[in-house]
């Protein structure tokens, strides 16, 4: 079967991971596939934020467990935080930064890590704290949060895929 489909096909959310820091070739290798993904008359007003460093990593994981009313790690321990931003001037901006998402996981998994989409990025960029932050990275204007994109090595076993459900599919012939 074609790599592509196989791994669309055998690519799962990952919930437990190894702290082993992902080699940076490997980072940047998962990158360059999100920032390949499609948008709206090919606009690319999606940004990327890789957080690598484990302080910033978990003061990140607490302001996300807060806006989801918790104090465990919505990150699941992963070592890496893909973190994709849209510009909200543009229309397609929630479809675009959903494509860099996709992009995201699909190319984790062809590498062999691990990867889960977390939600809360919009709640969590939208506080004054993760505003500075992004402004002290030189990355100013108006972005929402599409989401984090969390990588690392599974820890365990990979979980299968579920069957589909039927009755998913229309043609209109």
């Amino acid at each position: 079967m074609n790599q592509i489909l196989e791994s669309i096909k055998t690519r799962r959310s990952i919930r437990r991971f190894k702290p082993d820091m992902l080699p940076r070739e490997t980072i940047d290798a998962i990158i360059e596939a999100g920032l390949y993904a499609a948008s709206g008359m090919n606009t690319q007003n999606t940004v990327i934020v890789a957080i690598t460093n484990k302080e910033v990593r978990d003061r990140l994981s607490c302001a996300n467990a807060a806006v989801m009313g918790s104090d465990r790690d919505p990150f699941y321990g992963a070592p890496v935080v893909l973190v994709v931003l849209a510009e909200k001037s543009r229309r397609t901006y929630v479809h675009d930064g959903s494509l860099v998402m996709g992009n995201l996981m699909l190319a984790a998994h062809a590498l062999g890590v691990g990867s889960c989409w977390i939600h809360r990025a919009r709640e969590t960029f939208d506080q004054p704290e993760w505003k500075e932050f992004l402004a002290s990275l030189g990355l100013e204007g108006d972005y929402e949060g599409i989401g984090n994109c969390i990588l690392g090595y599974t820890d365990g076993e990979e979980p299968a895929a579920p069957a589909r459900r039927e009755g998913r599919v229309f043609y209109a012939e």
